[in-house]
């Protein structure tokens, strides 16, 4: 009868702990690479590209009314099918990022395709 309860023991006292390993460097902080929209922006800032971020998935390139703007999901997936469902047009899909073309140059668009890829 002691084995079964030593048992239960050990197995509540596992399962108690499987989540501390977690420091603050798994959870999620603003400088880690998980947050896309800041690692574009370095990079956006290293090119010196104008950038702004919109809400809370965006990026406007530029000004005015055609400003190319970025669209963030949380995978590539999400953003593929954000465009096959008609959510992408006038847009090019780049990993997890629908980016809006607009008015912007070809060379504008080639830095700001550059930094997306490197997500």
């Amino acid at each position: 009868m002691r084995l079964p309860l030593v048992l239960v023991a050990l197995i509540a006292g596992l399962a108690s702990t499987a989540g501390c390993g977690l420091g603050s460097e798994d959870a999620g902080g603003s400088n880690d690479d998980s947050d896309k929209r800041a690692v574009a922006m370095t990079c956006f800032q290293d090119k010196g590209i104008d950038a702004r971020l919109r809400g809370e998935n965006g990026i406007v390139i530029g000004n005015g009314a055609g400003a190319p703007h970025i669209r963030f999901y949380l995978t590539a997936g999400e953003s593929e099918a954000a465009a096959f469902e008609g959510n992408g047009e006038g847009a090019e899909q780049i990993g997890s990022a629908l980016l809006y073309v607009g008015s912007g140059s070809d060379d504008l668009l080639e830095d700001v395709e550059n930094c997306l890829a490197d997500l």
